[in-house]
């Protein structure tokens, strides 16, 4: 039922750019999540703010669908790559390309999980990536980011140049706050579902984590190979040689 004398919309402040993404059924409230290019915004579901002379807030029902947007602190939005956004619980990760981050959204709020031993790293790479893919890993509990970049030409020599591609895929783990792995695959799109872990490429469908005999068909999997390609492991270690 519409009804002209009420408003049925509701106007965020176009200073935070346009929404890319919407997100319900946030945290333990229940409460709409709006993903701006510049500004994460949280939008009471099913209830208002109302606000006592001193400045405290009561919660209230109301018959109003959504209530109050009030901005999370921090000056971080999505960019325009909703693509990389991925939830888990009360978690929500995506990056804010423009700013050169990756940013988590928990119940303490905004946290720029880039600056976790790759800042530098992410402010050089995301601003050249055309796409931003983003999935979790239920399985493993793990946020994997898909940075897909497009072919460069890298000159050897007087006269010798060969294409390089620097698309990566990077593991953040919350166990260890940290970024744990470069993964070799680079999928077109990722989620979990029951927890297994899916990628596609080319339109087809692949499980990840399967075991070395694969239980339903009694064939051997090959580890590290992905999309039908082995790849080698390999371990950096940065050593400092002063004591």
């Amino acid at each position: 039922q519409f009804i002209q004398a009420e408003k049925i919309t509701k106007d965020i402040n176009p200073i935070y750019g346009s929404i890319q993404k919407l997100h319900s059924g946030w945290g333990q409230s229940g409460d709409l999540v709006a993903l701006c290019e510049d500004r994460i915004l949280k939008i009471l579901a099913n209830k208002d703010a109302l606000f006592n002379a001193d400045g405290n807030t009561n919660v209230t029902a109301t018959s109003k669908v959504l209530g109050t947007a009030t901005p999370y602190s921090g000056e971080f939005g999505i960019s325009e790559n909703p693509e990389s956004f991925a939830s888990e619980a009360y978690r929500a990760y995506f990056t804010d390309k423009v700013r050169g981050a990756v940013i988590r959204l928990s119940m303490d709020g905004l946290t720029a999980i880039s600056d976790h031993g790759m800042k530098d790293w992410f402010r050089d790479n995301l601003k050249l990536s055309n796409r931003l893919i983003g999935s979790y890993d239920d399985k493993k509990d793990e946020y994997n980011i898909t940075l897909d970049q497009p072919d460069r030409i890298v000159q050897t020599g007087s006269s010798n140049m060969i294409i390089v591609n620097d698309s990566a895929t990077v593991t953040f783990k919350e166990n260890v706050k940290g970024w744990v792995s470069f993964k070799s695959f680079l999928p077109e799109h990722a989620n979990s579902c029951a927890n297994e872990y899916y990628t596609y490429l080319g339109g087809n469908l692949w499980k990840h984590h399967v075991e070395v005999i694969d239980p339903i068909t009694n064939l051997e999997i090959d580890r590290n190979t992905f999309y039908g390609e082995f790849t080698p492991s390999s371990l950096k270690v940065v050593l400092n040689d002063m004591p």
